[in-house]
């Protein structure tokens, strides 16, 4: 498959399946909304250059850091779409799990996750266009798809912050019925953006045996340069190792789920960013779970 070919490859799971992941991704936007809690902005009024931080790094740092990796790579056009697509989303729920696992700051990653979620409802769509924009062939194949911008931004805007904004509201007029139905909503829609990712990665199975060696490489090297971005941000302003090991993690692990579900949904499902969103939300999984692994084996060694 050349790059033409690839480019010209579109991930076509049926009009259905489009309208019950957008369905999915409301209901995960509802389902964090509804977690929200004073408690996750704390760290807004204690450790504000901690947080900011975290912030600036996930939405300034990791796209910028993306469109260089793409001008000094030279991807095929959807592939570095792909590439920037997952570096615009927020962080993943599964974060959380990995930074209880390392032994990071888990409170600093819960409230990562969640703002750079609702950050993301409203800056996700803007940043992709943006980002995408700076770098000339994932501008050229922008207007190859035809892209509407206006209604991009507008269906997005509904996907993802109509939701966020009728959960929250929920949120404060029945803070008990929110406790009850949060995790429940939560883990489903969590479920369902996995099994988006599975049929999507079986779906581009054919693109994954094409390239081989060279997708894979650019997938593991992203991750890896975005987990080292998190790590650097965290030195830079000499936070303890708790908090380094949560600013790792919550910049290294994106939402892939997210990002596949507006590829297909509103950027056409150009084969080659699909196959990177797809190979992101396994491989992330494995580095950050091998990154955890790696640090409880420091500290079992520091303690004896």
């Amino acid at each position: 498959m050349d790059s033409n070919a690839l480019d010209n490859f579109q991930l076509d799971l049926g009009t259905s399946s489009e309208i019950g992941m957008a369905i999915v991704l409301a209901i995960m936007m509802f389902a964090v909304a509804l977690g929200l809690k004073p408690a996750s902005f704390s760290f807004f009024k204690t450790q504000p250059k901690l947080y900011f931080t975290g912030v600036a790094a996930q939405i300034i740092g990791l796209p910028l850091l993306t469109l260089l990796m793409c001008f000094a790579v030279n991807p095929h056009p959807s592939i570095a779409l792909g590439m920037i697509l997952i570096a615009c989303c927020p962080g993943g729920n599964t974060s959380n799990l990995i930074a209880l696992f390392a032994r990071a700051n888990t409170a600093l990653s819960v409230s990562l996750t969640a703002t750079s979620s609702v950050f993301a409802a409203f800056i996700t769509p803007l940043s992709i266009l943006f980002w995408s924009g700076l770098y000339p062939p994932t501008r050229a194949l922008l207007t190859e798809i035809n892209i509407d911008v206006v209604s991009f931004l507008v269906q997005t805007l509904i996907i993802l912050a109509l939701p966020l904004l009728l959960g929250m509201l929920f949120r404060q007029f029945a803070p008990r019925a929110a406790d009850r139905i949060q995790t429940p909503l939560a883990i489903l829609s969590g479920l369902a953006l996995l099994a988006i990712i599975l049929i999507a990665s079986i779906r581009l199975f054919p693109v994954f045996m094409v390239l081989g060696v060279g997708l894979y490489f650019v997938v593991i090297a992203h991750n890896l340069l975005a987990f080292a971005l998190g790590y650097i941000s965290a030195k830079a302003i000499k936070a303890d190792k708790a908090s380094r090991r949560a600013l790792t993690i919550e910049v290294g692990i994106q939402n892939s789920g997210l990002g596949i579900v507006i590829l297909l949904t509103q950027l056409g499902g150009v084969g080659g960013a699909g196959a990177v969103a797809g190979l992101w939300g396994v491989w992330h999984l494995i580095g950050g779970s091998a990154l955890a692994l790696l640090w409880r084996w420091k500290d079992a060694r520091s303690t004896h």
